[in-house]
């Protein structure tokens, strides 16, 4: 399974290698990493969504936030799920979010026990 990570901060890819490090050692998930909605949207245009089995992404990012993100995917990609990941409870956002059709919608700090069971059920 390869999952894209989509976040303006880059200390974020330290953490999910770190936290699933093992999971990638035994060759179970794969991540790809993308600091921009841009970014991710590129990669998507240029590869398409078979390589790519689930997005995380950040709400609140510069240029292309993550709802314009979520939006241009389900348009484009309408079976690619995509998990919203935000540090602010915003209810706004949170309606927004369900209604471009995200598959689930998380909040910082990630709880990384609960995102292995949703990435890994059958761990």
């Amino acid at each position: 399974m390869k999952i894209m990570v989509v976040d303006d901060e880059k200390d974020v890819q330290m953490l999910f290698e770190q936290r699933f490090r093992r999971e990638i050692k035994e060759g179970k998930l794969a991540f790809l990493f993308a600091f921009s909605g841009e970014e991710a949207r590129d990669y998507l245009k240029s590869n398409g969504s078979k390589e790519v089995n689930q997005i995380f992404s950040d709400v609140n990012m510069p240029g292309m936030n993550g709802l314009q993100l979520l939006k241009w995917i389900k348009e484009n990609f309408p079976d690619l799920k995509v998990a919203m990941i935000t540090a602010y409870s915003n209810d706004e956002n949170y309606k927004q979010a369900l209604e471009y059709g995200c598959d689930d919608y998380l909040t910082k700090p990630i709880d990384f026990g609960v995102l292995k069971d949703k990435v890994l059920p059958n761990e």
